[in-house]
């Protein structure tokens, strides 16, 4: 059986003001991961050899995924924005660590870029959770309701005598 929602054409249904607000959040964090990561392709990164690229490509894929997601959050956006996030995560830790490419660098150098960078792609994952944690809640309360409901209702087809 349908709700009276999902009978009402697309651009009328109600929306919901949690979902809509943290996915408002994620496309902001998935800018400004973009941001970052264009700017410091066009202050210098541009010229350091397979880095430079994965920057630009960094860039161009989080502002891609930020405008899709103004317009709907079907599950391949929100798994793109986390491995989005993810990428640079692993990307700033490989380079403080073992290294890219040759490529390494120590703490949050460049200043204060590499610490918003962080900040922005935790803030990413951590809203994509509370998105994911709140969608299953919802539909377990909605599933529970459903249970109660039919419980709670006549059994159709029952033979009285």
């Amino acid at each position: 059986m349908s709700t009276p929602a999902l009978r009402m054409p697309l651009r009328m249904r109600p929306v919901r003001l949690v979902p809509l607000l943290i996915r408002l959040a994620v496309v902001a964090t998935v800018t400004e991961s973009g941001y970052l990561h264009a700017k410091l392709y066009v202050n210098g990164y541009r010229f350091v050899p397979h880095i430079g690229v994965m920057f630009l490509l960094q860039g161009a894929v989080s502002f891609a995924v930020a405008a899709l997601l103004l317009f709907g959050d079907p599950l391949i956006l929100r798994l793109a924005a986390a491995g989005t996030a993810l990428g640079a995560l692993g990307g700033f830790a490989l380079s403080r660590t073992t290294g890219l490419w040759g490529f390494t660098e120590r703490g949050f150098q460049p200043h204060p870029d590499a610490f918003l960078s962080v900040l922005s792609e935790t803030a990413t994952l951590l809203l994509l959770g509370c998105l994911w944690t709140y969608t299953l809640l919802r539909r377990r309360a909605a599933g529970a309701r459903a249970d109660t409901t039919d419980s709670t209702s006549p059994a159709v087809g029952t033979a009285t005598t």
